[in-house]
């Protein structure tokens, strides 16, 4: 799409962690780890470190003790320490906010952190410290057992600058996209990844900076349905915002969920490998219902207009956002 020279400025191994902020830290605990499955590696007076079954680095999800709800900040794994300079320097060039929060996370090495063209704040580090390795502790599994946190969805008005910057900036491969018709045939939602999967991150029009999701990958396909039966049984069920259904992109079978902030993760198993940054990615069009459902149910209006706050680089949290997706809410959507 865009023909200018890729500068790849660093090896970006994958998504890292991301921060969800709480307002009750004991209750957001006892939902993710209690019910849901994660693992708690260290915490302190404000902050959870989880992991998944899979994982072999200190945390790959946060919790933070907040005023509000929201995502405070996504962190991504680069391959080198010494890159990160790399990064800071065209970063600094760019003129984008960056700062060094070493002391910052527990776990966690030397972390660049920046406020990226479109307003989030993304931490980048080579440095994590290692944990045991959970996938054959089953007297330790419990919930349905995240195997790793797979992806994270957010929102700018700007889909196609998006994609321009994950793909050109920083090298990431496109799997799959969603384009509006000729004459203006632009981009408005892509999945862009550096692991070997459909994406670490989705980049989709809406009014933003904002999250609509994290995205937490499950083991197989039963896993989604344990999940539900599971949120039902602990009182759940009302946080059960859409699905289970599987998507036309990345082919995955999906439940999404609200916590009890509010904030929204979805469950998510059977999308497929990809692993060649260079592909040509497989396009739909904006106005293909079946993008989104293969098959189930409609998605509710609420999944359209509501979202994630996130914070900015002073520390202030965006106001939530209701954005309507794709600029309108299709009329197959369930009210």
């Amino acid at each position: 799409m865009n023909s200018r020279r890729i500068r790849d400025i660093a090896d970006i191994r994958k998504l890292g962690h991301i921060e969800f902020r709480t307002t009750d830290l004991e209750r957001a605990r006892d939902f993710y780890v209690n019910l849901i499955g994660l693992h708690e590696t260290e915490r302190d007076d404000n902050r959870i470190y989880l992991r998944c079954t899979e994982d072999k680095q200190h945390h790959t999800f946060i919790l933070r003790k907040a005023e509000s709800a929201g995502v405070g900040h996504i962190g991504f794994v680069v391959a080198r320490d010494d890159q990160l300079d790399n990064m800071k320097a065209r970063f600094d060039e760019l003129a984008l906010p960056t700062r060094w929060t070493d002391n910052d996370m527990k776990g966690q090495g030397r972390t660049l952190r920046v406020q990226d063209p479109f307003g989030f704040l993304i931490d980048y580090y080579a440095d994590i410290r290692s944990v045991p390795w959970l996938v054959q502790q089953y007297h330790l599994h419990r919930g349905v057992s995240p195997t790793r946190v797979d992806h994270v969805n957010v929102l700018t008005p700007d889909a196609q600058a998006g994609y321009d910057w994950y793909t050109q900036e920083l090298g990431f491969g496109c799997a799959e996209l969603t384009e509006s018709d000729p004459p203006e045939k632009r981009i408005w939602a892509s999945w862009l990844f550096r692991k070997s999967t459909v994406h670490d991150i989705a980049v989709m029009t809406g009014a933003g900076p904002a999250a609509h999701h994290v995205g937490f990958s499950l083991g197989d396909p039963l896993s989604i349905i344990r999940a539900c039966d599971l949120l039902a049984g602990a009182g759940y069920a009302g946080n059960i915002e859409r699905g289970p259904a599987r998507h036309g992109i990345s082919n995955a079978l999906f439940v999404y969920v609200r916590d009890p902030d509010g904030n929204r993760f979805e469950l998510y198993t059977g999308d497929y490998l990809t692993g060649n940054t260079s592909a040509q990615p497989i396009r739909w069009n904006l106005n293909n219902p079946v993008r989104q459902t293969l098959w189930g149910a409609p998605p509710p209006r609420r999944w359209f207009e509501e979202s994630m706050a996130v914070e900015t680089f002073d520390g202030a949290s965006t106001k939530e956002t209701r954005p309507a997706l794709m600029q309108s809410i299709p009329s197959y959507v369930a009210d």
